[in-house]
C-alpha cells in the first residue's frame, strides 16, 4: 500500500522562547506527520517550528510569539510530503530546503512534470517510458547517465490524485486542531488570525484542482 503524508522537519530550537507552550518531545531532524489525530503538544511543536527563525526577544510568551508570526509576510516550514510503501518498507522524505508550503507542486507529476523536492539528498520523480512513476530518495549524485540507484518507491500514476486528496484531508483536519488549540490557549483574535494565515500560506482549504479533475 502506498501512503503519502504531510510532514514537517522538527528544528533544533536554540531557545525555549519560541515554544512557550507544551510541545511533544521529538528529536531535531525527525519528521512530524500532520493529521487530524495529532495531539495539542504536536500542534504546539508545529507552531513552534513556524516561529523557529523569528527574532523574538527572550523571555517571551505565547502572545509575543504569535504576534511575531502574524507580522511575517509569509510563513514557511521545512518539510513537504513523505511517500511510504508499507509493503517494502521504503520511504522517500523531503530533501533539504524543501517546504510544506509547496506540497501542491506534486500535482505537476500528473502532467509529466517533476516538482522540486529539495536537495542533499535530492528526491526526484522518474517517469518511465510506459508512464509509470518511481520516486527516488536521491535522484542527484546516484543518477549518473540515467542509472538510478538507492531508496525508491514505485508510484502508480492513477493513485496520485487520491493520495493528494488524502493529504489535503489530513491538513484540513490538522488545521481544525490548530483552531481548537488557539481557542484553548485563549489567543482570541490573534488565534483566529493565525489559523487564517496558516491556511493561506500552506494553501490548505482552497480547492485542489488536479489535471484529472
Amino acid at each position: 500500500m502506498i501512503m503519502m503524508q504531510a510532514v514537517i522537519e522538527v528544528p533544533a530550537f536554540d531557545t525555549e522562547s519560541l515554544r512557550p507552550w507544551p510541545v511533544t518531545s521529538v528529536a531535531a531532524g525527525a519528521w512530524l506527520a500532520l493529521a487530524a489525530g495529532c495531539t495539542d503538544e504536536e500542534v504546539g511543536l508545529f507552531v513552534g517550528a513556524l516561529a523557529h527563525h523569528l527574532d523574538v526577544e527572550s523571555p517571551s510568551g505565547r502572545d509575543e510569539v504569535v504576534a511575531a508570526l502574524l507580522a511575517e509576510e509569509i510563513l514557511i516550514v521545512a518539510g513537504g510530503l513523505r511517500l511510504l510503501d508499507t509493503v517494502t518498507g521504503m520511504a522517500v522524505v523531503p530533501g533539504c530546503c524543501a517546504g510544506l508550503e509547496d506540497w501542491r507542486d506534486w500535482g505537476q507529476v500528473l502532467t509529466g512534470g517533476s516538482p522540486w523536492l529539495g536537495h542533499d539528498p535530492g528526491p526526484a520523480v522518474e517517469i518511465g517510458v510506459d508512464g509509470g512513476l518511481r520516486v527516488w530518495q536521491d535522484g542527484g549524485p546516484n543518477c549518473h547517465h540515467g542509472r538510478w540507484a538507492g531508496t525508491s518507491v514505485a508510484l502508480p500514476p492513477f493513485v496520485l490524485p487520491d493520495l493528494l486528496r488524502n493529504v489535503q484531508q489530513d491538513l484540513v483536519g490538522f488545521l481544525a486542531l490548530v483552531k481548537a488549540w488557539t481557542e484553548r490557549s485563549g489567543l482570541g483574535e490573534n488565534g483566529t488570525a493565525l489559523v487564517t494565515a496558516i491556511d493561506r500560506n500552506f494553501t490548505i482549504t482552497a480547492p485542489l484542482n488536479l489535471p484529472t479533475d
